[in-house]
């Protein structure tokens, strides 16, 4: 296999300098961009919510490869240095496609929560909770399993908790308080509750240990999820994990935005009323979304062109 070296000299500094691309179908990818630009404080990025084809989990996985690569595509001609799909549903669907056809580098969410909940795990028992789309994909136990194949994973669709997600923070309309702290007060409620039980009810029989969160939108509901898990399982967000991995790249490539760099950040949007998409995105981002560009279906089709459907 060639070994690129990393760039140096004047282009690898105006490389650098270039934002990072995130995309998701909607607000929940404002996690991960959140712990990015939290590790990652002099560099910029833009994020792109699909929010009028959003949520991709009930979608087909063609479909939702389809999307991806034209929002990837979409990204590329805005001049990002990396992209990072922000949504487990697509990256399950598209991240391999998307590797082969793009010159930079793609980072998927899957791959470093699996990592993270094998590290975590000693029953090697994991359970694995996400939209549809990403649970029908087997994308999870794959990882899981091709870091250690003796952990068996326990998977379950729960389509309903982005649904809850989106309540909550329309309940708590202030963009800028610290949505973490008051998500005990918010998603804590008898009906949120019973939705929980029922879908983690299973998993807990089945003597996990390790839960991973395997939808964007889910780091928001650790505390209505820890309240029907108990102390004792670890929950695992790919969040962090993708920031570690997004520095590490840039790193080894010598594309780490030099120190007290201008930040820049950007946003872009499919919604054609983007009221939502601003007031969410801003509360889990926990800044305000100011440069935000709406970009049509037809933009985005115009990227590529269209993929022959499978056989």
């Amino acid at each position: 296999m060639q070994i690129t070296p990393p760039q140096t000299g004047p282009e690898a500094l105006s490389s650098a300098r270039l934002p990072i691309g995130i995309f998701d179908s909607g607000v929940g990818g404002f996690t991960v961009a959140r712990e990015i630009v939290s590790r990652l404080p002099d560099e910029s990025i833009i994020y792109f919510g699909d929010t009028l084809r959003c949520p991709y989990g009930p979608r087909t996985l063609f479909e939702v490869k389809t999307f991806a690569q034209q929002i990837s595509n979409w990204l590329v001609n805005q001049q990002v240095k990396l992209i990072v799909i922000a949504c487990n549903s697509a990256t399950a669907a598209g991240l391999e496609s998307i590797q082969r056809l793009l010159d930079v580098p793609v980072i998927g969410v899957i791959e470093p929560g699996a990592r993270a909940a094998v590290m975590a795990t000693r029953s090697r028992r994991v359970g694995v909770i996400g939209t549809v789309a990403t649970i029908e994909s087997g994308a999870y136990t794959r990882s899981i399993r091709a870091i250690d194949a003796g952990v068996t994973v326990f998977s379950t669709a729960t389509p309903r908790f982005v649904e809850i997600v989106e309540q909550g923070l329309r309940l708590d309309r202030n963009p800028f308080e610290d949505i973490m702290a008051q998500t005990a007060a918010i998603y804590i409620r008898p009906a949120f509750a019973e939705i929980a039980r029922d879908y983690l009810d299973p998993l807990c029989r089945c003597k996990i240990d390790t839960l991973v969160l395997g939808c964007t939108h889910y780091p928001l509901l650790t505390p209505l999820v820890r309240s029907v898990l108990g102390p004792d399982i670890q929950i695992i967000s790919s969040a962090e994990e993708t920031a570690l991995d997004v520095a590490d790249t840039l790193a080894r490539r010598g594309q780490l935005a030099p120190a007290g760099t201008p930040v820049h950040h950007r946003f872009a949007t499919t919604a054609a009323e983007p009221g939502d998409f601003v007031v969410l995105g801003s509360t889990i981002f926990r800044r305000p979304i100011e440069d935000l560009a709406l970009v049509s279906i037809d933009d985005l089709e115009a990227t590529m062109q269209p993929l022959q459907r499978p056989a």
